[in-house]
């Protein structure tokens, strides 16, 4: 049985990533908010009077909800190649990838929380 894989090079595989890319963007409003909060995260991370590794610290984990979000979009897409309709595995799939979302969110406040508490207070 072949799979549908093709062939992969170093050239192949970054255009598919940035493929990949383009389509989540284009088509994952929650993305585009991810991409938002990024921005603007890195922004503040970079002007706050802050040292490097304070700065650093910060910058790293706006990374994890774009990634998370990247994850969830993955999961719906598979979820909805396979079905369309209402089917609990299909939910429960889909909840867990928002789930990831969600804590990636709560990882990233909890991580800038204290990080800002020991650049300011600490």
């Amino acid at each position: 049985m072949a799979l549908n894989k093709p062939k992969y090079t170093l050239f192949k595989n970054t255009r598919y990533a940035l493929n990949g890319l383009i389509e989540v963007t284009q088509n994952e409003p929650s993305f585009r908010l991810q991409i938002l909060l990024f921005v603007s995260g890195m922004i503040l991370a970079w002007t706050l009077p802050l040292d490097f590794v304070h700065s650093a610290i910060l910058a790293v984990t706006l990374f994890v909800p774009v990634i998370a979000e990247i994850i969830n979009s993955s999961i719906e897409r598979t979820v909805d190649l396979v079905t369309f309709e209402h089917h609990e595995l299909a939910k429960r799939a889909k909840d867990a990838g928002a789930a990831l979302v969600f804590i990636s969110l709560a990882m990233l406040a909890f991580v800038w929380g204290l990080t800002l508490y020991d650049a300011f207070c600490g």
